[in-house]
């Protein structure tokens, strides 16, 4: 029906606004009420919980019915009908770990300072260390950032490990950060909040877990007599070394040095940032746990020593260092209880090599990997907590891609409370 100017239901219409202005304020705002009531009404019959997501990122004290803990009620997020343990199910760190993604994949806790990973030699992409593509693996480390492109930042002091060393002979073995890349095995990358695993071609399975400021590795061997390589064989021996570069290869100074009888390995750096101007310093302490000590000695490039077991300012001067340098230490076949793995404890710190072994120890005195990793998906859940999905009706490739994306935002900053080396205090303190 169209109304012309001339129309009644026009005539009406103007009168409108002069017979509500005519009614007495309070009856006014009585109708504004009742009329704000039935709107508000109306919407939510419209819109009803099945046809949207509600999020909930406050305190559950605060999300009232929707927050409350019961032994009735599901946990953080889990999806209708859902064991209340599975929404970690739903997190994947790999996404973004392509097409300059740069994101961390590896294991850690929420704004955790360690950050373990496998570093691939992917130039212009491992900013945050891994990469999901072929390049080979040059190591393994303690501390990335996630997401910052630019230059690669942090991954400090990675370890790598060799089975055994061809005719028995460690000089025989690859040290240098150019020489020692190997291939993983295609399809044997997982991630999962709080630990991450790869397998490499020389046979080694590499696991990680984390602790605030720690890392816990278990490296896993064939078990065979012997090893199989192009270039010959090798005994069942494994080596471990640490090097002392970073993922920028920006190390101007720094010293390491291992204890034969114990076998742990100390050391420090300064590096560069890969953002900005100026340098910091960093230091870490690792121990080994599952074989006897063989031999242990320092690197410098492709040269290793059982001779030294101390280097104290290689590479430093004004200009950035090329190469590696570091130590290692060559097991026995490792303890039948230990079923052919071996685990290596490292901490880090900002202020001392001192407090970096403190970290570990205090952390991980137990050295117990199932515990460790398990400690850390709790943390991960009890983050989440404050988070409430009603997933009724949507796919689990939308649950994976919000949960990850959720789990990303709180991977950063790192908690460096109590690791700033420009003041002690206890007050908490987040860079990046």
């Amino acid at each position: 029906m169209v109304i012309n100017d001339d129309s009644p239901y026009r005539k009406a219409a103007a009168k409108l606004p002069l017979h509500f202005a005519s009614v007495p304020r309070k009856r006014r705002a009585l109708l504004l009420a009742v009329l704000l009531a039935v709107t508000i009404f109306v919407l939510f019959k419209l819109i009803t919980p099945s046809q949207t997501l509600f999020f909930f990122l406050f305190s559950p004290d605060i999300a009232g019915p929707y927050g409350e803990h019961s032994s009735s009620s599901p946990s953080f997020g889990a999806v209708k009908n859902q064991d209340v343990n599975d929404i970690l199910q739903f997190i994947d760190p790999l996404i973004g770990t392509t097409n300059g993604g740069h994101v961390f994949p590896g294991a850690t806790l929420p704004y955790g300072m360690a950050k373990a990973v496998t570093d691939v030699a992917s130039p212009a992409e491992n900013a945050a260390g891994f990469v999901s593509d072929d390049n080979p693996i040059t190591g393994f480390s303690h501390m990335h950032d996630s997401g910052t492109g630019g230059q690669p930042s942090l991954g400090n002091f990675p370890l790598f490990v060799h089975p055994g060393c061809i005719d028995d002979d460690y000089t025989k073995c690859d040290f240098s950060l150019h020489e020692r890349p190997l291939k993983r095995v295609p399809g044997s990358v997982y991630a999962s909040p709080g630990y991450f695993t790869v397998n490499i071609t020389n046979g080694v399975r590499a696991e990680m877990t984390t602790t605030h400021h720690s890392v816990l590795y278990r490296f896993s061997f064939p078990g065979t007599d012997e090893v199989h390589y192009a270039k010959g064989v090798a005994p069942y021996s494994p080596l471990i070394l640490i090097d002392l570069v970073d993922l920028m290869n920006s190390r101007s100074m720094g010293g390491i040095q291992v204890y034969p009888e114990t076998g742990r390995i100390v050391g420090d750096g300064r590096y560069s940032p890969s953002f900005g101007s100026g340098h910091y310093h960093a230091f870490f302490c690792a121990d080994f746990k599952g074989a006897k000590i063989r031999k242990t000695g320092t690197f410098v490039e492709n040269n290793a020593t059982d001779g030294k077991q101390f280097l104290g300012g290689v590479g430093s001067g004004d200009r950035i260092p090329r190469g590696s340098a570091g130590a290692w230490i060559q097991f026995e076949r490792p303890e039948e209880e230990m079923k052919d793995s071996i685990l290596a404890r490292v901490g880090v710190s900002f202020i001392s090599a001192d407090k970096a072994c403190e970290n570990a120890e205090s952390e991980m005195e137990d050295w117990d990997f199932e515990r460790v990793e398990r400690d850390a998906r709790e943390a991960w859940r009890e983050k989440l907590d404050v988070v409430r999905v009603d997933a009724s009706g949507t796919s689990e490739e939308l649950q994976t891609t919000f949960w990850s994306g959720l789990y990303r935002t709180l991977l950063s900053p790192q908690n460096y409370t109590g690791e700033n080396p420009l003041w002690n205090s206890s007050e908490p303190y987040f860079d990046s």
